[in-house]
């Protein structure tokens, strides 16, 4: 054990232990504690072993389980109700048309500017493409090269994760993407290069369709309903 660490308590050290559980993506194993804190593979496990039994005994929220070749924090399965009614929550929240629109054409057409996402949609798409940045779907992703260096936009980290997409090359299908059949036509025309017409009469026809509930689509599981926006500013 090195010097610092070996004036800890134990408690001390199990605290260090779980400070590290918490950064952790990965199960951690007890060599990782081992080296990280200058104690041995055989202190780090009696460590471990005594934090999960710990929890156990004081019928804590959650439970430190071996899992994979490491210790991992998990949820205790008599609070598995709760927990489920909360994930369900998250399951229901809801992205208004406009902005499933504006980041399925992000997402297949990325990295893209503003004046690009709005040659594809036929309308002003700036306060979307802000509110799909608050919520860490979108991320700038760079500069274009002339055209007075526009910011061109993609999509994140964030947005793979609540997809289940290893990469952005694991999108489904754009008609598994677009919120309608219309919109799917309209973006592939613009994709494609084709000449297109905004699929609607009119820009009003356009504003008040984007204002209808959304359809269900890989996007329908994000964002409570009153957090939909409600316009294409």
């Amino acid at each position: 054990m090195t010097e610092e660490l070996s004036a800890l308590s134990d408690d001390s050290l199990k605290g260090c232990i779980e400070a590290l559980l918490l950064v952790s993506v990965d199960p951690l194993p007890a060599t990782t504690v081992s080296r990280i804190l200058g104690i041995t593979p055989g202190e780090a496990v009696s460590a471990l072993a005594d934090l999960s039994a710990e929890y156990q005994d004081a019928n804590r929220g959650f439970q430190l389980r071996q899992v994979a070749g490491g210790w991992r924090l998990a949820t205790h399965p008599a609070y598995h109700d709760q927990v489920e009614a909360l994930v369900a929550s998250w399951d229901t929240r809801k992205l208004s048309q406009a902005a499933l629109e504006t980041l399925a054409v992000i997402a297949y057409h990325q990295p893209v500017s503003r004046e690009g996402i709005r040659a594809v949609r036929g309308v002003n798409s700036d306060g979307v493409v802000a509110s799909l940045m608050d919520k860490g779907l979108v991320r700038e992703a760079g500069r274009e090269r002339d055209r007075g260096h526009a910011v061109l936009y993609g999509t994140t980290q964030a947005f793979l994760e609540r997809f289940g997409l290893a990469s952005i090359k694991g999108l489904p299908p754009l008609e598994d993407f677009a919120p309608d059949e219309a919109s799917r036509q309209f973006i592939l025309e613009r994709l494609s290069g084709r000449p297109a017409m905004v699929p609607l009469d009119d820009e009003d026809e356009l504003e008040d369709a984007e204002k209808d509930e959304p359809s269900e689509s890989l996007f329908s599981a994000l964002l409570d309903p009153e957090d939909q926006e409600d316009d294409d500013e």
